[in-house]
């Protein structure tokens, strides 16, 4: 059969979350849902740990002062079988559109371990992919644990081959290999509102924007894919959380490098509206044809590689906290069952 190319309206939103609430934030999400689908979108992107909020007090305030966080993100954190991803997936079915979003997620096997999560939902509400960062980075740490690769896939769909990463995954190159090695064609980023090191004085902090127009634009030229980016947003129900009555923690949240939304070509040029500082929703017309052209130049998962030199394996196997192997204990069977099972003698019946 022909190559099949794709074009679709993708849409990322620049948005925050309802901080530290569930819930509301998904109320949030299916408004922006429904907004972008009657703009025509048949994909939208949410940013990393949008539901229910990125931790970040973890960088701001030291752990012995964060328990309280950490109880409340972890009793708002949420499961892949539970109600609001039930509810997010039946707003991509009623409006019959993909959706992209970060999650905090939870499980039932521990009251205390998290995972940073990121699922693709499919038009008709079903979950095409669940993807767990495989590293927290840095302060993230102390926060969520190392996920598995067992999302570490491309997604095939009718708008193209869809892969995904969670924010500082986009600079790990084994992991972007892993999804170009699958023909991915529709790239997802994730990132937070803001991701501080150094007090807002100090000139030589980490620069979140600067971080993702380098890696978005990087990724886009090195695998020839479309790279949908959707970062999160600082509002006052967050600051206010957060900083408490600490001027300090304010300033740091309020002067910090904040995060962009935006969507990049096959060439890494971005091809969309740009937003930072404000809600919104960026758009771009998608070709997936117009991957073609850049792939005769370099293709790094075809002939513009040397695969007798270089070898990646990717054991994409689930680690689970134990195995369990039930098996059903015998029981005697009655006498009619034994008779039922005897077999014919010779010339008569039983």
């Amino acid at each position: 059969m022909p190559q099949n190319y794709p074009r679709f309206k993708a849409a990322a939103c620049h948005i925050a979350s309802v901080f530290l609430d569930a819930d509301a934030t998904v109320d949030k999400a299916i408004a922006f849902i429904r907004e972008a689908a009657k703009k025509g979108a048949a994909l939208v992107a949410f940013p990393e740990s949008f539901i229910p909020g990125f931790p970040i007090w973890a960088a701001l305030r030291p752990p012995i002062e964060n328990h309280d966080f950490f109880r409340a993100l972890a009793m708002q954190s949420v499961r892949k079988d539970g109600q609001e991803v039930a509810r997010l997936c039946a707003a991509a079915r009623e409006y019959g559109v993909y959706v992209s979003t970060g999650i905090s997620e939870g499980t039932d096997a521990s009251v205390g371990c998290l995972w940073n999560s990121n699922l693709l939902i499919g038009p008709d509400g079903s979950i095409l992919n669940h993807h767990r960062k495989l590293v927290p980075t840095f302060y993230e740490k102390l926060i969520w644990a190392n996920g598995d690769a067992r999302g570490l896939r491309v997604a095939p769909t009718e708008v193209g081959r869809v892969g995904m990463l969670i924010c500082g995954e986009n600079t790990n190159p084994l992991s972007r290999y892993a999804l170009m090695a699958e023909g991915e064609q529709v790239h997802i980023s994730t990132y937070p509102p803001i991701w501080p090191t150094r007090p807002p004085s100090d000139n030589t902090g980490y620069d979140l924007r600067k971080a993702i127009e380098i890696r978005a634009g990087a990724h886009a030229f090195e695998a020839k894919v479309f790279n949908i980016v959707s970062s999160a947003l600082a509002d006052e129900k967050l600051i206010a959380a957060v900083a408490r009555e600490d001027k300090s923690i304010r300033e740091i949240i309020e002067r910090s490098p904040k995060s962009v939304s935006m969507i990049l070509d096959p060439t890494g040029s971005v091809m969309s509206e740009v937003i930072s500082g404000e809600e919104g929703i960026v758009y771009g017309e998608i070709d997936t044809a117009l991957s073609v052209e850049p792939k005769q130049f370099h293709d790094v998962v075809g002939y513009y590689n040397r695969f007798d030199i270089f070898d990646l394996k990717v054991d994409r196997s689930a680690r689970e906290p134990a195995r369990y192997l039930d098996s059903a204990i015998a029981q005697p069977a009655d006498a009619e069952d034994l008779r039922s099972e005897r077999p014919m003698e010779r010339g008569r019946p039983q």
